[in-house]
């Protein structure tokens, strides 16, 4: 998959990461005590959406431009204002949400999401080894003492940063997938991970393209026995069309017991708002339960 962020930014994929990691994120700020994110792989932290990039694809139009112009229910609009609060913050002020759909000028990426959510007493640290990339990071973050841009490569930080100080946080892994491979990278990478840090909260994304690819790396998973291992399924549409991603998913290892509810409600709601084909498809299933 040959994957620059900003074509991308924004979209249905963006919208489903997003949320989940926002969920997760508000679930930790509940007790006082410290955690720690930390972000494998950054990417640029902010998108223009009227850049070149953006305007070629269209794809946000299909994902926040979507939620934006939808309605939804109280209970819904309070499982998606984390997230949401997050987007407009970096958006000008004062416009109500379906204004601001069409004049939707960027999109937080992962590192703004957390930088919005985390506390005084949290930590961000972010990892990206692309030096124009890293440096758009470091202008988007600012000089907040909370956070932390490093010049290490993801999979390395798997191990190098894990277990943080904190002994409570998440660690978002979300590679570009361009190399083969990535799928079994992912799997080891979590396994080794866990095994320094078993108490962590482990986000994995990926993208369902090759099913054959997507149903090996779930079988990893399986076979490396974690507990408490969650599987979200999210299809654009109720039929997949070969050779092109038609879904995501994403691995949450150690969930908040609060998680699974919230998505079932969260998910449910966005999946016919961002369907291709009016529908749309959302699956939960523990991959592994707790022992």
């Amino acid at each position: 998959m040959n994957y620059r962020h900003a074509f991308h930014a924004g979209n249905f994929a963006d919208v489903v990461k997003h949320v989940v990691l926002a969920r997760i994120l508000a679930y930790l700020g509940r007790k006082d005590a410290a955690y720690r994110v930390i972000d494998t792989h950054a990417g640029a932290g902010l998108y223009d959406l009227t850049g070149d990039e953006a305007r070629r694809t269209g794809e946000w139009e299909g994902g926040i431009g979507a939620v934006l112009r939808a309605r939804f229910t109280p209970a819904v609009a309070d499982l998606l204002a984390p997230w949401l609060d997050a987007v407009r913050a970096v958006n000008p002020p004062g416009a109500d949400d379906a204004t601001l759909a069409a004049e939707l000028a960027r999109y937080p990426g992962s590192p703004l999401i957390a930088q919005a959510l985390i506390r005084a007493q949290d930590r961000l640290l972010l990892c990206e080894t692309e030096p124009g990339v890293r440096a758009a990071l470091e202008e988007s973050i600012g000089r907040d003492v909370r956070a932390k841009v490093l010049a290490t490569d993801g999979w390395q930080a798997l191990n190098a940063y894990v277990p943080p100080k904190e002994r409570r946080g998440v660690v978002l892994v979300d590679p570009p997938f361009e190399e083969p491979g990535e799928f079994h990278r992912l799997a080891q990478g979590l396994a080794e991970a866990h095994r320094r840090w078993s108490g962590g909260i482990y986000l994995l994304w990926y993208p369902i393209k090759d099913v054959r690819a997507v149903d090996a790396f779930r079988r990893e998973i399986e076979r490396a026995g974690i507990p408490k291992t969650l599987n979200i399924q999210f299809d654009l549409r109720s039929v997949r069309q070969a050779d092109t991603m038609t879904g995501c998913g994403l691995i949450v290892v150690n969930p908040p017991f609060t998680l699974a509810e919230e998505l079932r409600t969260v998910l449910g709601a966005l999946a016919p708002v961002l369907a291709t084909d009016g529908t749309g498809r959302v699956r939960l299933g523990w991959l592994t339960p707790e022992r």
